[in-house]
């Protein structure tokens, strides 16, 4: 499966690196003073792994040290295709020569373009840029409660937006009211009102959650930050069904299962849904520069008037180049087949840990898995750090879990190596030396 042409080749693999440090050779002056600059001057809002990343390209980052590591989180979707996607460079370098921001107070050539490819890529007809997911998911909320006391008939005051439990959507205050998870939540209150939350892929308790009142329903199609979570089939075509039945607006928050991720241009397409209103982020800016939106129909974008809604940077001409590229590359379908075809080799080698008691569930589509650590070997934290010594990036998650999800340019050579890495450390095989490379 050759890689795609749009998109700039992985680095050289370990095998054919000229040196290898040994495995656990972490770390080390430069990388021990940038960290300690870092916490002494920067809020802890994240718990980073301790490696300080200089460059990257393809599916590779290196180091302020010199070491090399295949990146299997791709910035949890965000580089999708890849570190320094020369493609995606070239348009924001032809960009940033000509014009980067005008603010909305005027228009520039490239939003119109943007705005149009992209709400045919959704198959939509209008298009709200924004710049990050937890923006997007804001402007869906207020879009939705818009919709409902306006074209619905909803009474002022009284929507209510239905959303699954173990969901991540963002950080802000608004987003948290809605997460069941205490660590986001814990001490932002007074929360905000208008939600309710079910139990995730319950079809049941969603249709005995939806009211007159209801204006939405928010869900990821595939829940990642829970762990890579993949709902019982069926279910979104029955969320489909309920929210026609009901008159109530389906938002599929895509801004991490979205743009390939999953083998398919949206995860949703995976049951046939179309629902109302996308949720789009993280790939969208090919990890370049952030960009967001929703896109949705007339009917429902077409509430919003003049001061409303807005964002200085939304939309901007920078953005809309970057934007334009990525949906270029989307429209060939290439990315997504090679996120099916990597995907499914994926889910067969993981598969295979399930049955070896090291590992206890393994869940994902495409070329992204959630893998459930037994917790006779270690927390999700602990394989993390040891597949960094390894020479393998992957995040953990809720404790026990660790999310893999390699650019979509990986090549199947270096997928396998870093698989191997992940035996190697659950001491299921021995794998080749940590490909920590000068």
């Amino acid at each position: 499966m050759p890689t795609p042409s749009a998109s700039s080749a992985s680095a050289a693999s370990p095998a054919s690196s000229a040196s290898s440090t040994s495995a656990g050779a972490v770390g080390g002056p430069a990388t021990e003073k940038f960290i300690a600059s870092a916490e002494a001057h920067s809020a802890h809002n994240y718990h980073p792994l301790p490696i300080v990343v200089a460059s990257a390209e393809g599916a590779w980052m290196t180091d302020v040290e010199g070491r090399r590591y295949l990146d299997m989180l791709a910035g949890y979707s965000a580089l999708n295709f890849g570190h320094g996607n020369r493609r995606l460079i070239e348009a924001a370098k032809a960009q940033l020569e000509r014009v980067t921001l005008t603010s909305r107070a005027f228009h520039h050539d490239r939003f119109a373009e943007f705005c149009t490819r992209l709400a045919e890529l959704c198959g939509k007809e209008m298009v709200l840029p924004m710049n990050t997911g937890a923006e997007a998911v804001e402007t869906a909320v207020k879009t939705a409660r818009k919709w409902g006391y306006q074209v619905k008939g909803v009474p002022d005051g009284r929507a209510k937006i239905v959303v699954a439990a173990g969901n991540f959507h963002g950080r802000t205050t608004t987003i948290v009211s809605f997460s069941t998870d205490e660590e986001a939540r814990a001490d932002f209150g007074p929360y905000t009102p208008g939600f309710e939350i079910v139990p995730y892929g319950d079809l049941s308790a969603l249709r005995a959650a939806v009211t007159d009142e209801t204006v939405a329903v928010l869900l990821e199609p595939i829940q990642g930050e829970a762990g890579v979570l993949v709902p019982p089939p069926g279910y979104l075509a029955g969320v489909r069904e309920l929210t026609r039945e009901r008159r109530v607006l389906f938002m599929a928050d895509e801004i991490q299962s979205g743009l390939g991720r999953t083998g398919r241009t949206f995860a949703c397409e995976h049951e046939g849904v179309v629902p109302d209103v996308y949720l789009l982020g993280k790939a969208l800016g090919g990890g370049v520069v952030p960009v967001s939106a929703v896109v949705a129909d007339a009917d429902v974008l077409g509430v919003f008037k003049p001061g409303e809604h807005g964002s200085t940077f939304g939309g901007n001409p920078l953005a809309c180049a970057v934007g334009l590229a990525v949906i270029d590359m989307l429209s060939t379908g290439e990315f997504q087949e090679r996120a099916t075809e990597l995907g499914d080799h994926l889910h067969a080698e993981l598969g295979l840990l399930s049955g070896t008691g090291k590992v206890t569930e393994v869940r994902g589509r495409g070329l992204w898995a959630g893998v459930d650590i037994a917790p006779s070997h270690g927390t999700g934290r602990e394989v993390s750090e040891k597949l960094m010594e390894r020479g393998v990036l992957v995040k953990d998650t809720h404790g026990a879990t660790i999310r893999i999800a390699p650019p979509l340019v990986i090549s199947k050579e270096d997928l396998d190596w870093g698989l191997d890495q992940l035996r190697a450390v659950l001491s299921l095989g021995q794998g080749p030396v940590a490909g920590v490379c000068r």
